[in-house]
């Protein structure tokens, strides 16, 4: 007879399959955040200098753009690199004071050099075209030149003397030209090769394009404070020298290329004091055209009480000698030694007129510098030599 025990706990699960064994698990509470203690020591951190000196160098690679070993055709060095001009067609590099003529400023825009080019070099230039480039009139005689300069004396000559007694007026001089007429020329050809390189036509006047300031626009009535009236005397001179230069006959003047100044002007001859030199031309423009302009050679021709009325002149397209003469370093005592002519602003006939003319006597060889600011002091030149 079998038994069974109530109370016994290993009861097989085939004996009563309808129930279930589910043990029994206790539940803990959750420990709360471990908050860092005020009295537990701070962490410490490693310093930007043991970070940077265990942490392997950075390394830059060149980027190799193909042109690191390109040389200059003419003098085959690589060196001022800012200084070498690519070609477009053939990738060979010229320095821009190695090519003829001089490149002075580096081309916007695609550029190519002579061989690649349709344009020939610009070589010296022959008499015909020196005289066709400055239009230069048909030479007279000696004899009608004798007749015009005795004309001229007996115009200077006082007719009278007047008893009373007053300070004598500075006249100003006409232009001493050289005899040798090859001398002249090769003068005239220096400043021909430089408006050529710059791309500037020559001019000996005031030029007004539409679209800039009109020639109304350009009278000596509108000049704050007034403006000095050229003298009749003064005005003979002016026109005598205007028609010499017609005439081919030029102030002893050359044009010179140095590699610090750029383009400057000599003295190919002795200059004497109070000399008229040239006249500054150019296109006559607003000044309010002109304040983002990079023209290195902007000349102030009329300054108004009203600024949008202030007028300059421009000689990026049109131009003469004017346009190269070097201008001294105002903030230096020695740059203001060099100064050997001045930049007047006189009412010729109602208009403006700029003229540059000599403040000492000039020995040949000498370059002429006069003030930028002579006016305004606007101009920065201490960066000047």
């Amino acid at each position: 007879m079998a038994t069974w025990k109530a109370s016994s706990s290993s009861s097989s699960p085939a004996a009563s399959p309808s129930r279930r064994f589910i043990p029994y698990r206790r539940r803990t509470k959750a420990s709360p955040p471990r908050r860092p203690s005020s009295e537990s020591p701070p962490r410490k951190m490693r310093s930007i200098a043991d970070v940077m000196a265990k942490s392997p160098p950075v390394v830059e690679q060149e980027q190799d753009d193909g042109y690191g070993d390109v040389t200059c055709e003419k003098c085959d060095l690589g060196e001022r690199d800012d200084e070498l001009l690519l070609c477009d067609k053939c990738d060979k590099g010229f320095h821009m004071k190695c090519l003829r003529p001089i490149v002075v400023r580096v081309p916007v825009g695609p550029w190519v050099c002579v061989d690649c080019s349709d344009q020939r070099p610009v070589r010296r230039l022959s008499q015909k075209k020196i005289m066709h480039f400055f239009r230069i009139e048909k030479q007279i005689d000696q004899t009608e030149r004798s007749q015009l300069s005795q004309e001229e004396s007996r115009k200077h000559r006082r007719r009278s003397c007047s008893l009373t007694v007053k300070k004598r007026r500075r006249k100003l001089l006409p232009m001493v030209p050289s005899e040798d007429p090859e001398q002249r020329f090769a003068q005239m050809g220096t400043l021909a090769s430089a408006l050529t390189a710059l791309g500037i036509k020559y001019s000996d006047d005031l030029t007004y394009v539409p679209g800039m300031a009109p020639r109304s626009a350009n009278r000596s009535k509108f000049e704050k404070g007034g403006m000095q009236v050229l003298s009749k005397e003064d005005l003979e001179t002016l026109e005598l020298c205007r028609a010499m230069y017609r005439r081919g006959e030029c102030p002893p003047l050359v044009v010179v290329f140095d590699p610090l100044e750029g383009y400057t002007v000599e003295a190919d001859g002795p200059i004497k004091d109070l000399t008229f030199i040239a006249e500054y031309t150019g296109d006559v423009d607003y000044l309010k055209n002109r304040e983002n302009d990079d023209c290195d050679s902007i000349m102030t021709l009329l300054l108004s009480e009203d600024p949008s009325k202030t007028l300059v002149i421009c000689p990026d397209k049109y131009g003469n000698i004017s346009r190269f003469i070097s201008g001294i370093n105002n903030h230096n005592r020695f740059g203001k030694k060099k100064q050997n002519c001045k930049c007047v602003r006189y009412s010729v006939n109602g208009e403006c007129r700029v003229l540059l003319v000599a403040t000492r006597d000039i020995a040949k060889g000498e370059r002429l510098y006069y003030d930028y600011n002579g006016y305004e002091h606007e101009y920065p030149t201490h960066l000047f030599l």
